[in-house]
């Protein structure tokens, strides 16, 4: 009985192709996906952050700054309205020499007023924004030691080689440029945190993850052959796709509501930071928050229109979502991947709901700023919607 048992089983799982795809292929691509995205966590980063320089200093200290940075940090784009380019992203901080660097650096009694500005993007993580501002302060304050040593030789006659003598107690001048250095962010809230990429990001995967509880009950509907009774009595199949469409935009509301609601007051509850909504503009964040539940409903749709037994509506829906969100930034920040998976992630749908939530909550972004994350994603729900229709008539003919 225990071997005819074991037979039946491997017989119905042998039969079931997409199940074994399931288990076989996903664990794999999964395990690929996940390794070339933390490739640059467990290996120092050999790429540079893009970042533009502004010089509005005339001195020479000024241009060895530039020379000092771009030889750890690499080549500094254009400058032409960095401000913008660092608040969308595309740049991750900019440095704003100010006029009177030099001679601040030169001066015995510097004075407190900023002559260096560092400005990050504000979703820049926290450990990067506090060392290259470290890294200012350490370049700036060693070109001071070093000029002010200079002039020391200069004004003793002291060989450069020697040392001069040592000035009396408070007279020496502080070589520290701390007080020149300033570091801020560009965002419309408060400083961003942990809590602002992982809600959104979750957020993002929930909402798709309606397509379990979708196909499950397409499947059960069709096999009771009540999409057949449906059909037999003139009910459209564009009515029908509606009735199951409109739910779960509400559910997806729902899910929305109650996510933001964990960032904001449960979070700190539970000794995390709270997720601010203070500033944010509120029709950009429900029109991207539409157009993230109309993709995900989309391709709700489409996968149970595909699936034709338990076991594929059962394993498709998770295996595709969990793909996406592993490639499209909800599992691995986008910021920590290499360059070649960044590029890979702008093809998911998740991680185009997720730039556009993340420019809402981040960055401040208004309704101009998520119409092409948007347009990407009411684009992508279109076509699942055509394909739903497609396989939907052949469905309940």
């Amino acid at each position: 009985m225990l071997l005819a048992l074991i037979k039946k089983e491997l017989l119905a799982l042998m039969r079931d192709v997409h199940g074994l795809a399931a288990l076989f292929l996903m664990p794999a691509v999964f395990i690929i996906i996940m390794s070339l995205a933390l490739k640059d966590v467990y290996d120092p980063p050999v790429k540079m952050l893009p970042y533009a320089i502004e010089n509005r200093d005339s001195g020479k200290l000024a241009d060895t700054l530039i020379a000092e940075w771009e030889k750890n940090h690499g080549k500094a784009e254009g400058s032409e309205d960095w401000s913008g380019s660092v608040k969308s992203g595309k740049l991750s901080y900019a440095l704003v020499i100010e006029k009177g660097f030099s001679g601040a650096l030169m001066d015995d009694k510097m004075d407190s007023q900023t002559r260096l500005r560092l400005v990050t993007d504000p979703g820049l993580e926290s450990g990067i924004f506090a060392a290259n501002k470290a890294e200012l302060v350490m370049i700036a304050s060693e070109m001071r030691a070093r000029a002010l040593l200079i002039a020391s030789h200069m004004a003793t006659g002291v060989p450069r080689g020697r040392s001069a003598t040592t000035p009396a107690v408070g007279e020496e001048p502080s070589v520290s440029a701390q007080g020149i250095v300033e570091a801020e962010r560009l965002a419309a809230g408060a400083r961003p945190s942990a809590v602002q990429q992982n809600v959104p990001a979750w957020l993002v995967f929930g909402m798709f993850f309606v397509v379990a509880s979708l196909s499950n009950l397409f499947l059960q509907e069709r096999q009771c052959g009540a999409l057949a009774r449906l059909a037999s009595l003139g009910v459209p199949v564009s009515m029908m796709i509606w009735s199951k469409a409109l739910p779960y935009l509400a559910i997806n509301g729902l899910q929305a509501a109650l996510m933001l609601a964990v960032g904001v007051w449960l979070m700190p509850v539970l000794g995390g930071d709270a997720l601010s909504l203070a500033g944010i503009n509120w029709g950009a964040l429900l029109f991207i928050l539409l157009a993230v539940s109309t993709a995900a409903i989309g391709l709700a749709l489409a996968l149970a229109s595909l699936v034709r037994t338990q076991a594929q509506a059962a394993t498709m829906g998770p295996v595709v979502n969990i793909l996406m969100a592993a490639i499209g930034g909800v599992m691995v920040p986008k910021f920590v991947m290499p360059e070649a998976m960044q590029r890979v992630a702008e093809f998911s749908p998740m991680n185009w709901g997720l730039e556009g939530m993340l420019a809402v909550l981040l960055r401040g972004s208004d309704m101009g700023d998520v119409l092409l994350p948007s347009a990407k994603l009411m684009g992508f729900a279109m076509l699942m919607m055509a394909i739903a229709v497609l396989l939907f008539r052949r469905r309940v003919s």
